[in-house]
């Protein structure tokens, strides 16, 4: 049975989630796509401005699909399954699209955390959408936005015809979240293929590293921040996972997303390492090509994260090994 490819848009009130959205139905692609629209108060008004082109569109309203108390998210996803089942719905792609004011960690975890949702459905990105004009001021005052950019695999920058000069933005964008690709985007225009088959939660080495990774003190500091730690040697698979133990222990509140593609001491082949908060999964990838280079890299997205400590067990890692 083919799974179904969830996609996750988050981004602060106002930045064009349903802009993008409607473009998105509206493109010529081939999917049927179904649509889980989370707002607040009683009357559902998005519906009314994506169209028609969704399959069915579900809106849960009246209460957050961010919280971890409701259930209201998981029975949505287990009614459009029995729909299937029952043949009363097709459709092989879904896009939540959350409130401006959501978490998209829970939302996340939710397609990890069932098992009938796990076998069923594979989240395919967190895609974050930025509204170049307002965004510095939603940084500055509200920390659940700096949270939606941390939790990305793709940014995309909206409303650049009104605010056309976004280096500093991006930057910041940058420091937030270093693995994030970001797209400049006029009203919601964007290539599908961009925001679909993003493999963000694959156990895979694609882990693009924005360049360069500002060190400086911003003027405008971030709770929300990217370490990136590089490991020119190679390490014990045994002191590895002392050390993200040791991590996920004392910080896992404060860890949004991490990923590594590590090099292991005694094996030929690669391990990829990736986690969301406390769920975390590692593989074996490709073996090592002759002439390459082993050398691994480890991305943390996290809330005031401490990174001398990070650091500091990291290279004792490499150390231990010498």
């Amino acid at each position: 049975m083919t799974s179904i490819s969830v996609t996750i848009l988050t981004g602060f009130l106002g930045a064009g989630k349903t802009t993008l959205l409607r473009h998105i139905l509206n493109a010529e692609h081939g999917y049927k796509i179904a649509v889980i629209e989370n707002e607040f108060g009683a009357e559902s008004i998005d519906s009314e401005l994506i169209g028609d082109n969704a399959t069915q569109i579900t809106t849960l309203s009246n209460g957050c699909i961010c919280c971890n108390r409701s259930n209201e998210l998981e029975n949505t996803l287990l009614d459009l399954l029995n729909a299937i089942d029952n043949k009363q719905l097709a459709f092989d792609r879904l896009i939540i699209e959350c409130t401006g004011m959501a978490d998209p960690g829970p939302i996340t975890q939710t397609f990890f955390s069932h098992k009938v949702l796990c076998q069923r459905f594979l989240l395919d990105g967190i895609i974050a959408v930025v509204d170049a004009v307002h965004a510095e001021k939603q940084l500055n005052q509200f920390i659940i936005a700096q949270v939606q950019i941390g939790y990305a695999d793709c940014i995309l920058l909206t409303k650049t015809d009104i605010q056309a000069n976004n280096t500093a933005l991006i930057a910041r964008l940058q420091r937030i979240n270093a693995r994030a690709p970001i797209y400049q985007v006029t009203h919601g225009d964007m290539a599908i293929q961009s925001l679909f088959n993003i493999n963000g939660f694959m156990l895979n080495d694609k882990l693009t590293i924005s360049k360069p990774i500002f060190r400086f003190m911003s003027s405008t500091q971030n709770a929300i921040q990217s370490i990136v730690v590089y490991l020119d040697q190679l390490v014990e698979l045994s002191e590895l996972s002392k050390v993200m133990e040791k991590l996920l222990c004392r910080h896992v509140d404060n860890l949004l997303r991490y990923k590594g593609i590590l090099a292991i001491k005694h094996q030929p082949c690669r391990l990829i390492f990736q986690g969301v908060q406390r769920l975390y999964s590692a593989d074996w990838d490709r073996e090592w090509q002759n002439g390459e280079a082993r050398q691994g890299v480890m991305v943390f997205i996290g809330l005031h994260l401490p990174e001398e400590e990070i650091r500091q067990q990291f290279a004792l890692l490499t150390e231990r090994v010498n």
